[in-house]
């Protein structure tokens, strides 16, 4: 018995390590590229159609001056230009998180959804630290699916506009993507 348990155990290290084998040949095969575009994404903060809604907060919340403990989730329209009438590439969706108590600073978990394009049918995810008051912020892509699968890199994003009386703030997206 021990020497079958044996075989079969030699029979399927051999069989995980050809499997794994195969995905790094197929990895290896293709070269890895360095993707960059942007994109405006139209955030909407007030009406019956904003794109921005805050779902949780801490009983402190009200009190602080950096909004520190507010949680907003964002499903906000992707354009190829900063007007509301430029063509819509998709989604950029996620949850926003204050989460500084001496900066207006905010944890984003976002995906960029594309719908539309030559990036149709693909995302990418970004995770990190937006500190809102900077002319310039940088966040990490911590992943992607599609034509991003395997994607890491950087985004850059700024404010291209606000109107405080509508509530509509355009955001840009500059993407630096290294993907397969």
């Amino acid at each position: 018995m021990a020497l079958t348990l044996n075989k079969l155990l030699l029979f399927s290290c051999l069989i995980s390590s050809t499997v794994l084998t195969a995905k790094s040949e197929l990895l290896t095969s293709k070269r890895e590229k360095l993707t960059r575009f942007h994109v405006y994404a139209q955030d909407k903060n007030t009406g019956t159609n904003a794109t921005v809604v805050n779902v949780a907060q801490a009983s402190t919340t009200n009190q602080s001056a950096t909004s520190f403990g507010l949680v907003g989730v964002v499903d906000d329209e992707l354009t190829v230009g900063p007007e509301m009438s430029s063509k819509n590439l998709g989604r950029l969706q996620g949850m926003v998180t204050f989460a500084s108590q001496s900066e207006v600073a905010v944890l984003m978990s976002i995906n960029f959804v594309f719908t539309e394009g030559k990036y149709n049918g693909s995302s990418l995810t970004v995770v990190g630290r937006n500190e809102l008051f900077l002319k310039v912020r940088e966040m990490p892509i911590v992943g992607g699916t599609g034509l991003f699968r395997l994607a890491r890199g950087y985004v850059h994003t700024s404010t291209y506009s606000a109107d405080p009386k509508t509530g509509v703030l355009v955001l840009l997206y500059d993407f630096f993507v290294y993907h397969y």
